[in-house]
């Protein structure tokens, strides 16, 4: 097989049925919902008398409408207590983990994804929000979905997608004492434009991206709509490793060891060539 990207590799993993010219079905490994873009899609599913294909692969938090203050008391939004209320019956009723308000586990839903170990190397994974690319940190193939999109997930656990070109960045040298992970995908932005990325995906590489915190990687990926750019990746190494193991979702044991050595195979080989490279130099980023 000739040397493929990161972004290859993830897509051609999980096509279920391609032909040229036309969308592409692909399998969805991992779907989160909130209360904001998922209670239409809820009731399409009910008016046209299906189920959740696979509610095991589908978590639900609340966090775009809870208080930031006392949560003992009520919400006294009306539109956002009813989002929530409903997040909390379509949960019940189509048997969907829900991480709700009171849940320890509870949280902004592309936090929790990688805190709970939801998020891994390898996986496409859909959401009803547009930076849902921030999983793209984690070698994850990541896409923002609209509330159609969400009903349609839900229904086959499947996503119509055209395939992207690929892209790379690669910021070489490291970056300055002061300089952060927001500073640098700013910077990649402002060079690049807000309409850079359109029709790509987008995979960061070069020494500055090695050296961020998986948070910092997080940051980039998270900003890549910025772009305009369909998703973000970075390839999974061992600080990636690190932060998965012994998370609550993540494999465990002798399965997590089995893990990693797929997820070792992930990076772009070398040789692979992607639709537009572009390269920056780390020295040039300012606060």
């Amino acid at each position: 097989m000739s040397a493929r990207t990161l972004f290859e590799k993830i897509w051609d993993d999980h096509v279920v049925y391609a032909e040229d010219g036309k969308q592409t079905i692909l399998y969805i490994d991992l779907h989160l919902i909130h209360e904001v873009t998922s209670p239409q899609a809820f009731e399409g599913l009910r008016l046209a008398g299906r189920k959740v294909r696979r509610p095991e692969r589908t978590f639900a938090t609340v966090d775009h409408n809870v208080p930031t203050t006392d949560r003992s008391l009520p919400i006294l939004d009306p539109i956002a207590r009813q989002q929530i209320e409903t997040l909390r019956r379509n949960c019940e009723e189509f048997g969907i983990t829900l991480f709700d308000i009171h849940d320890p586990r509870q949280g902004i839903v592309h936090v929790i994804g990688p805190e709970l170990g939801l998020t891994q190397p390898g996986m496409t994974i859909v959401c009803g929000d547009s930076h849902t690319s921030t999983h793209g940190a984690f070698g994850a193939l990541a896409f923002g979905i609209g509330t159609s999109e969400v009903e349609h997930v839900l229904a086959t656990q499947t996503l119509l997608q055209y395939k992207p070109k690929t892209m790379e960045i690669r910021v070489e040298g490291r970056l300055a004492p002061g300089v952060f992970a927001k500073d640098l995908i700013l910077f990649l932005i402002g060079r690049i434009g807000v309409g850079g990325g359109i029709g790509y995906c987008i995979e960061y590489t070069g020494q500055a991206i090695r050296e961020l915190s998986m948070e910092g990687r997080m940051t980039v990926c998270n900003m890549s709509i910025e772009a305009g750019a369909r998703a973000g990746l970075i390839a999974p190494d061992e600080k990636t490793f690190d932060y998965l193991r012994g998370r609550p979702f993540a494999p465990k044991g002798k399965e997590f060891d089995r893990a990693v050595a797929r997820w070792e195979k992930l990076p772009t080989d070398p040789g692979a060539r992607y639709d537009k490279s572009l390269v920056f130099d780390a020295t040039e980023v300012v606060p």
